[in-house]
């Protein structure tokens, strides 16, 4: 009885003290999701609705004339073609996010499992470039890469190394009992079969969280394209979307539309490695 008694007080304080957590939760749920609701429910509303406030959660009349209005008006080339965009923004983030992967999990191994003079200062350099912001180094970038303009390689070749996926890759490497590595060596292996049939294996989640991280990125990527795209059929889907909402007089409906388009595979991508990149933030912050 005594133990009984003491538990449940103790289970309504601390609902008492979560309840206000939930709260703040939940309210900070609603303020994320509501754009998004808001734009996907005014995509599908007629174009008097559209800007019309929640009248837009009325299905009353909903439908998908603004995705087809979309897909009407890119259809040219001189407009540029809908799935040109796709596919120039799903080629360059892939190539981004795969290429990426390698080379700074690589990096990442080099700098926390290899012994070689200077990689501490290596290490300092990284570590200074996160502090650094895109749009401070975007201006010399322009001028070093200008002859390269409206190209596919020039919105990829300068985003594969990046600063912020070594240091978590360091961070979750560094977390692995270097026993491993040893026993390996012990066995014949060299640094690269170490990496390949050890490391890498065994560092799912850091991928699936880095890999999340960088298409989150390349995907909205929108300043560079802006200063090196000026070709239609090479612009990806940000840099369009400026363009198409810019044009007069504005359908909002199918800003809408083309909204839910760019935002739709984020969404897939994010639900597909939730619980590999929940995993792995957590784990590069704790072994960090």
């Amino acid at each position: 009885m005594t133990q009984n008694g003491s538990a449940a007080p103790t289970d309504r304080r601390r609902r008492r003290t979560d309840a206000p957590r939930y709260a703040v939760l939940v309210v900070t749920s609603i303020l994320f999701f509501a754009p998004v609701a808001y734009m996907a429910a005014a995509s599908l509303a007629p174009a008097s609705r559209t800007l019309a406030g929640f009248e837009v959660f009325d299905p009353r009349g909903w439908g998908l004339h603004n995705y087809t209005g979309v897909a009407s008006s890119l259809s040219s080339d001189s407009t540029g073609h809908l799935w040109r965009f796709f596919f120039v923004s799903f080629t360059v983030t892939v190539s981004v996010v795969g290429l990426g992967l390698i080379v700074n999990s690589m990096a990442a191994f080099a700098l926390s499992r290899l012994r070689w003079r200077g990689k501490e200062l290596v290490l300092l350099g990284i570590l200074l470039l996160l502090i650094v912001p895109f749009e401070a180094v975007a201006v010399p970038m322009f001028y070093l890469y200008n002859d390269a303009r409206n190209t596919l390689w020039i919105q990829i070749a300068p985003f594969v190394g990046n600063a912020l996926s070594i240091f978590l890759f360091y961070s979750f490497f560094s977390g692995i009992p270097r026993s491993i590595d040893e026993a390996a060596r012990m066995d014949g292996a060299g640094p690269l079969r170490v990496f390949w049939q050890i490391i890498a294996p065994m560092s799912k989640p850091a991928y699936a969280s880095v890999a999340v991280l960088t298409f989150l990125t390349q995907w909205g990527a929108f300043l560079w394209p802006v200063l090196m795209i000026s070709e239609p059929n090479l612009r990806p889907l940000p840099l369009q979307i400026s363009v198409f909402a810019g044009q007069l007089p504005p359908a909002w409906g199918e800003v809408m539309a083309f909204g839910v388009l760019l935002v739709v595979p984020v969404v897939v991508v994010f639900l597909v490695f939730q619980r590999w990149f929940i995993e792995g933030v957590a784990s590069s912050a704790v072994k960090g």
